[in-house]
């Protein structure tokens, strides 16, 4: 049987080729023996979100760590990765799995291990439970009867969703967000954060809010190109104040403003870290990840914040967020937390600090990023993938790793940063950068400048010297 790798974000591959029943029995079984190692008794709380075979792969998982007498507390139905991560807190549980590819393409499907705090379980221990991992699923599952495991309570059936929405009122004056008349549209992309709005706000407009495991074939990543249909709706209705769209397990977000402009996550860290440090007068520290804009450090830095970077993949964010009093920890691909979170980016619960923010100025999101924009100044970021086989990414990151780049097109490079991938800076606010994917066969661009046209004319230059240093 293959070898099983936890990325970035945990382990994902295409249901029925390696992504099998058996393969996450192996999985459950190593995570079995590290809980009961670390913990003796312990609890693991599991949930699954809309794909294909969610409810079966969860179903396994609770079987084997019940089987070797961990107490499973087992979502009855789709939930969000927040869900589950807050799950384990509330149920003062061990650990948290929960089967999700994410915003891969729908036939994939995943898994994330979540840790004693609700983070993601952090990479030294991923890959000790990585090597625990058996040759072969060695569990009779047809034997492991369902019904004496419910009745034994060693699975317990639990409404995370519950639990979520009544910690989600706890903090937030929903009341007041409704009675201030804000007027939202929310696109769960047919994902598992598809109810959560509604019975927040019942006035929503609600978008691809129905269980579709195809996604209409369109990764669930709330990305432009797969929010068209949401921003074209916003535009043409003139009677929206914000739209919030999250992936397929809700752990990430974008904005959409009333005119139907996206606001991607740098944007969404740049009013946050406004919001609570500038009008909530919180401290902490901003971390944030190596491919976000260096607009984090000028604000930050207005406000007497002492800004972190970390590799790509929450859990160094988390990690963080566990032993220090971070403000705000995110990546510029929409996973976001803040102080009054658990150390887990939460899509929903960053919509709703922003639209907190919103009724507790007055202010709409464009005066509110004019603001944002007269501190840091103007910028633009994007990012490219694409999608080649791992042999040419492998020549790529040689190329940057053993000789790198002097220039890409007419735009000299002045200094260049490696970190987690490698970083080419053109002046202080005007850079380049290549990463592998640690997740997909994908090789990312990233690129930040003063205008969208600046941006473009980077990115295309950026990879016509990838094509032509490294063809293939």
């Amino acid at each position: 049987m293959g070898n099983i790798r936890f990325g970035t974000d945990g382990w994902r591959d295409v249901i029925a080729a390696e992504f099998t029943v058996d393969n996450v029995a192996r999985v459950a079984v190593a995570l079995s023996k590290w809980v009961l190692n670390k913990f003796g008794q312990a609890g693991v709380v599991v949930g699954y979100d809309c794909r294909f075979g969610g409810k079966m792969f969860a179903e396994t998982v609770a079987k084997v760590l019940s089987l070797r007498g961990i107490r499973v507390y087992l979502s009855p139905d789709f939930v969000t990765t927040p869900m589950v991560s807050y799950g384990i807190i509330a149920l003062n549980a061990q650990a948290g799995v929960m089967i999700t590819a994410s915003h891969n393409p729908p036939e994939y499907n995943g898994i994330k291990l979540k840790s004693l705090y609700g983070g993601p379980l952090d990479s030294q221990k991923t890959r000790i439970i990585e090597g625990l991992i058996p040759e072969a699923n060695e569990v009779s599952l047809d034997a492991i009867s369902w019904d004496a495991r419910l009745s034994e309570d060693t699975i317990v059936y639990t409404d995370l969703e519950h639990l979520y929405l009544e910690y989600v009122r706890k903090h937030f004056d929903v009341k007041a967000m409704q009675d201030a008349g804000l007027k939202i549209a929310f696109d769960a992309m047919y994902g598992s954060g598809q109810r959560i709005f509604s019975r927040l706000f019942p006035e929503a407009k609600l978008f691809h809010c129905e269980v579709n495991p195809t996604f209409c074939n369109m990764p669930p990543e709330p990305v432009p190109s797969h929010l068209m249909e949401f921003s074209e709706a916003i535009k043409n209705d003139e009677n929206t104040d914000l739209g919030i769209a999250v992936d397929g397990d809700a752990d990430r977000l974008a904005l959409i403003d009333p005119e139907g402009n996206y606001i991607d996550a740098h944007h969404i860290i740049l009013l946050l870290i406004h919001y609570l440090a500038g009008y909530k007068k919180r401290k902490g520290k901003v971390v944030t990840g190596f491919s976000s804009t260096v607009k984090i450090e000028k604000l930050s830095a207005h406000y007497g914040l002492e800004v972190q970077r970390v590799p790509s993949g929450f859990n160094e964010i988390s990690s963080i967020m566990q032993r220090e009093e971070v403000l705000v920890g995110g990546e510029e691909s929409g996973g976001i937390s803040v102080i009054s979170h658990i150390p887990e980016r939460d899509g929903i619960w960053t919509g709703l600090e922003i639209l907190q923010f919103m009724k507790e100025t007055g202010k709409g999101i464009r005066e509110l990023l004019k603001e944002v924009e007269a501190l840091a100044g103007p910028f633009f970021c994007n990012r490219v993938d694409f999608r080649m086989s791992p042999e040419q990414i492998q020549r790529v990151m040689k190329r940057c790793r053993e000789e790198g780049f002097e220039h890409f097109g007419d735009f000299p490079v002045s200094h260049a940063v490696e970190f987690d991938g490698y970083k080419y800076f053109f002046n202080d606010h005007e850079w380049l950068m290549i990463r592998s994917s640690g997740t997909e066969p994908v090789l990312r661009l990233y690129a930040e400048a003063e205008s969208r046209e600046r941006v473009d004319t980077i990115m295309k230059a950026g990879f016509d010297s990838v094509s032509k240093d490294i063809p293939g």
